[in-house]
């Protein structure tokens, strides 16, 4: 399409509303040209960028973490191979992260996570006296979800 795509065509491509499609452009996650009679167009790599988006935010990655990632890609064209390569090098890096995160929760969700009592008996072998109180607040053992 020599012209881009419009809104509505993006939209109906992404499964994204309209109004979802320009909260992202305030963010410069996509980021259209003007025609001639002002209309914003939109590129078919801004599907692409989209899309990533979509299923970023799917696996609980706020626009924040996400739209850093997209800003070293190029505007107006699609992004090439390396491109792709070095946004998912560092999103792997933040996936296995979360992973990291999670198995250990996971693994000690049933006993002290030391943010309280669930048991006044374990918080005593554990947290005598609530003694991880004195490093902060927050669930002390875990210390990737501490604050």
């Amino acid at each position: 399409m020599p012209q881009g795509l419009t809104i509505g065509d993006l939209a109906a491509r992404t499964g994204l509303a309209v109004s979802a499609i320009r909260f992202y452009e305030t963010h410069d996650i996509v980021k259209p040209v003007r025609n001639q009679g002002g209309h914003r167009r939109y590129g078919k790599s801004d599907i692409r960028r989209l899309s990533f988006v979509m299923a970023a935010q799917k696996l609980g990655f706020s626009l924040a973490e996400i739209a850093p990632h997209l800003k070293g890609l190029p505007d107006h064209k699609a992004p090439t191979k390396a491109d792709w390569t070095r946004i998912s090098t560092q999103f792997r890096k933040d996936i296995a992260a979360r992973i990291a995160g999670l198995e250990e929760l996971r693994d000690k969700l049933d006993g002290c996570i030391g943010c309280g009592c669930l048991s006044l008996k374990s918080c005593a072998l554990y947290n005598p006296e609530d003694a991880l109180g004195t490093e902060g607040t927050g669930p002390r053992n875990l210390k990737s979800f501490a604050p």
